[in-house]
């Protein structure tokens, strides 16, 4: 990478951002404020994520370059407040990495992935020691997260406290522990119970699969893609055999996702 090159681009984007929050640039970008922007910010991740696991090269680009503008709009707004500016926002971020890879640039040895992060908890929790933060050991956890990614790290937090199951066997038997209550709710006919007890069964299910080393949200997020691409190809079966969506009954679309999921197998 031509470091000139980046010092010059990150500078022009710096001075096409002052450029629109000019009082004869974009009334839009004007008017905007921190808290107006964040879920731009939220979106553009999510957009950069979707292109990563599309496997887009050129998307993940775009998309970074997306993204890379609302953090750049970001910082220029905490400058004309006074509070901070990009500088400080790459500094800061430097000095973080430096002080959480003491194995890269300090004289800490480990020996493999696990004790790598296990070394970032440990110095992650010196640092919010540090900081004197008051409240729970769990409001660190940002409140903004998908909630299937919220409650990973909620119960990864709480893990970490000490406060879990002992092993894999323990939470599949209160998940199964959960289906049951779930399954006498419904026997009730009671939304207001069915609603609570499915809510504790995904949160069983979320540490379900943190204890396999997978998380929820990215399992949601896979299965959601290939709920997508079944339907999709149930639609093309469908038009091939002259029928659309609103004409084929529920035994023909059935039997048209059952055969797409043969085909897979």
């Amino acid at each position: 990478m031509d470091h000139k090159s980046l010092a010059s681009a990150i500078s022009r984007l710096v001075d096409l951002v002052e450029r629109l929050r000019a009082p004869d640039g974009c009334p839009w970008d004007a008017k905007q404020t921190m808290y107006t922007v964040r879920m731009y910010l939220l979106e553009e991740a999510y957009e950069v994520l979707d292109a990563i696991e599309r496997n887009l090269p050129e998307e993940v680009c775009g998309e970074l370059g997306d993204l890379l503008f609302q953090v750049v709009f970001i910082a220029y707004l905490g400058e004309e407040k006074g509070a901070f500016d990009l500088v400080n926002v790459l500094e800061k971020i430097i000095e973080k990495m430096i002080r959480r890879h003491p194995h890269v640039f300090g004289n800490t040895r480990v020996k493999d992935v696990a004790e790598v992060a296990a070394n970032w908890a440990k110095i992650k929790e010196r640092e919010r020691n540090g900081a004197e933060k008051d409240g729970s050991f769990l409001e660190q956890v940002p409140v903004a997260l998908p909630a299937l990614q919220r409650a990973h790290r909620l119960s990864e937090r709480a893990s970490k406290a000490g406060f879990d199951w002992e092993d894999r066997n323990a939470v599949w038997k209160k998940v199964t522990e959960e289906i049951g209550e779930l399954s006498e709710a419904v026997e009730k006919q009671d939304p207001r119970m069915v609603g609570e007890e499915l809510g504790d069964l995904l949160f069983s299910l979320v540490n379900l699969a943190r204890h396999w080393g997978l998380n929820a949200e990215d399992l949601l997020r896979m299965a959601n893609r290939k709920f997508i691409r079944r339907f999709l190809l149930m639609e093309e079966k469908l038009s091939i055999a002259g029928k659309g969506l609103r004409e084929a009954t529920p035994d023909e679309m059935d039997d048209a996702w059952n055969k797409i999921k043969q085909d897979e197998r």
